[in-house]
């Protein structure tokens, strides 16, 4: 089977700036690779990468792109012109995976050789799914976002199975056997993974982490913040960081927290979220957040998680069970995620317990189980083209 895969417009694949759909991709593109399916990969130029190259029977041709901006009219700009550069571009194939969110409008009616349309949703519906055609299959990131695709367009949501986002459970769970002995073993240990972004909920996790200090009687913790800062990068910038920074300092001791930079070595990552005892993901993207990966890594590897009550998180976190979750929505939410952070710092069992039932749930989005559940699925949809 030949499968094409098209990257976005501002992060490389592999994925070496991060992202969750680059880091998808990367991997499956191997998955799909070992199966002896010819891959061609699609995406932006980037640094030492050459613009083409093949390894094994992974093809990569890479095309100049465009950094990532806080205005979203600039950004969908960048998507529509790159979707044109790209569509000619395209190599006949069985199926084709399309990440920008332009090209499935057109590419159907443009180049029907380039294969059987494939998307993922990762975006909330804002009204660009009214426009796709002749969509074979729809990876649907949560059942929430499937139902809110299928108000849209309902040809889409008849494609559409709900998938999640596939992790490297094997790494993620072998560097917690390989956690590196803490300084203080008695310190529990928090953190954030991902980008350092308001629509993260980072405003109301720092004033959560002002409360929990106030707090008496805890054992030690430490938070950990980890991730990408710059615009061009997803996250509020600088100067953003900044003010959360002096907020936690009015009130923190310099030991309770730290600044990590962003890491995208795979097995850096998984170390960072294996030293960790508790992660939260106190997102506040009700029209951004489709999954939550960061969440399920964070499972993967042993820890307690806390999240937001998104309903996008509700596929695989069963408050109580594998997870908290708190009521992000309510007047006063920072007071409830601080009462949920101390309860797993003061806890030792039910972190525990959280962390031994989060790992058997993450370990059905196991990279090469979910690749070979793609392949049954492109099989399926595949057909001689017209």
């Amino acid at each position: 089977m030949k499968i094409t895969i098209v990257g976005g417009f501002f992060l490389p694949i592999p994925a070496l700036a991060g992202g969750a759909h680059e880091k998808t991709w990367t991997k499956l593109s191997e998955v799909f690779a070992r199966e002896e399916h010819e891959v061609t990969v699609v995406s932006r130029t980037w640094q030492s990468l050459p613009q083409s190259e093949v390894s094994g029977n992974i093809r990569h041709f890479r095309i100049r792109g465009y950094d990532h901006s806080t205005n979203i009219g600039w950004n969908l700009l960048k998507d529509f012109r790159w979707s044109l550069r790209l569509t000619r571009r395209l190599p006949t194939a069985d199926i084709v995976v399309v990440n920008p969110v332009s090209m499935p409008i057109w590419l159907r009616r443009v180049r029907p050789q380039s294969g059987r349309l494939v998307i993922m949703t990762g975006r909330v519906p804002k009204g660009q799914y009214r426009f796709y055609h002749d969509v074979a299959l729809a990876l649907a990131a949560s059942s929430s976002i499937l139902a809110k695709v299928a108000l849209e367009n309902p040809q889409i949501g008849s494609v559409g199975q709900v998938y999640g986002y596939p992790i490297d459970y094997a790494g993620l769970s072998g560097a917690r056997l390989l956690r590196k002995t803490p300084a203080q073993p008695s310190r529990c240990e928090l953190g954030f993974i991902g980008r350092i972004h308001r629509e993260k909920g980072i405003e109301q996790l720092v004033e959560a982490l002002r409360m929990l200090e106030a707090k008496p009687d805890l054992p030690p913790w430490r938070f950990t913040f980890c991730g990408p800062t710059e615009v061009s990068a997803g996250g509020s910038g600088a100067a953003f960081l900044k003010s959360q920074v002096s907020r936690l300092s009015e009130v923190l001791p310099a030991d309770r927290f730290r600044i990590l930079p962003p890491c995208f070595n795979e097995k850096d990552l998984a170390q960072v979220y294996a030293d960790l005892d508790v992660f939260v993901l106190p997102s506040l993207a009700e029209r951004g957040e489709t999954f939550g990966v960061a969440a399920v890594e964070a499972m993967a590897a042993g820890c307690a998680v806390i999240t937001s009550s998104l309903s996008c998180f509700s596929d695989y976190l069963q408050p109580d069970h594998n997870g908290l979750a708190y009521n992000h929505r309510a007047d006063d939410a920072p007071r409830l995620l601080a009462e949920a952070m101390a309860k797993l710092i003061s806890d030792q069992r039910l972190r525990c317990d959280l962390s031994t039932r989060g790992q058997q749930t993450a370990r059905s989005y196991d990279f090469e189980a979910y690749g070979q559940r793609l392949l049954v699925d492109f099989t399926r949809i595949q057909k001689p083209q017209p």
